[in-house]
């Protein structure tokens, strides 16, 4: 059992792209906090996260589904809320990227990265946060980007759903602080997941990414789980609309 402002035991929890990075460090890193935990893939099952939750003692369920698909989100908090019980916690951490020079990115690529990290996020708040406003309590943790401050190269639909990302974390918390519901968000800089692997295995890429960070490191998914946990725990309960930035100290360069 787990106890203190940090502990998130009796809650349970619903993680999106939670099969494999930073979705399945921060499920597992809420788990080990004490909550219960839905995890969501898309293409890959999240059966490996699942299985690592379980094995800290709390119940887990696996939901796949389609974030491009208008219908997923209502359907996903729907069946966890039918397993678990309640969705207390959301983490909205699904998500893609394609890169391409602005003048190459085809309206396909910008309608499936916006339809994914900006449309999505909205319909799961909003799913979510109907079943939160009833019982008149609950968290929602956005995953934002450094490029919700910063514009980045040759990913202009990244850029832009990851910064309506932060402005939609802000006009939630507006509306639904006063009602019992937390929502912010968590920034990473350049964590090591398959969405950097381009920019890692690019040797000038990521030397230069390396000299920026005053870290010296890459990060690592497991990085973003304290920064969830707090803000799903009653440590961050008069915290609302903040996206908080795990970068190295990327930002302050």
């Amino acid at each position: 059992m787990t106890s203190g402002p940090f502990s998130l035991e009796g809650s349970n929890a619903l993680v999106t792209g939670a099969s494999r990075g930073i979705g399945a460090a921060i499920a597992g890193a809420l788990a080990a906090a004490g909550a219960d935990v839905a995890c969501h893939g898309n293409s890959r099952a999240p059966d490996e996260t699942c299985q690592r939750i379980e094995r800290l003692g709390r119940r887990s369920v696996a939901l796949r589904g389609d974030m491009s698909d208008p219908a997923t989100p209502a359907a996903l908090v729907d069946v966890a809320v039918r397993e678990l019980g309640s969705v207390d916690l959301l983490i909205n951490n699904a998500g893609t990227i394609r890169r391409a020079p602005s003048a190459d990115t085809t309206d396909q690529d910008w309608d499936l990265v916006v339809g994914v990290n900006l449309s999505s996020v909205f319909r799961m708040c909003r799913a979510a946060g109907r079943h939160m406003l009833a019982r008149g309590r609950g968290k929602i943790v956005n995953v934002a980007s450094l490029l919700s401050f910063q514009g980045g190269l040759t990913v202009p639909a990244y850029a832009a759903s990851k910064g309506g990302v932060a402005q939609l974390t802000k006009a939630l918390a507006n509306e639904w602080a006063g009602k019992g519901i937390n929502v912010n968000g968590i920034a990473p800089g350049y964590i090591g997941t398959d969405n950097t692997s381009q920019l890692q295995q690019d040797a000038t890429r990521s030397r230069q990414i390396l000299e920026r960070i005053p870290a010296g490191r890459w990060g690592e998914p497991e990085d973003l789980g304290g920064a969830a946990v707090f803000l799903c725990s009653r440590a961050s309960d008069f915290v609302h609309g903040h996206i908080l930035v795990v970068d190295g100290g990327w930002l302050g360069r």
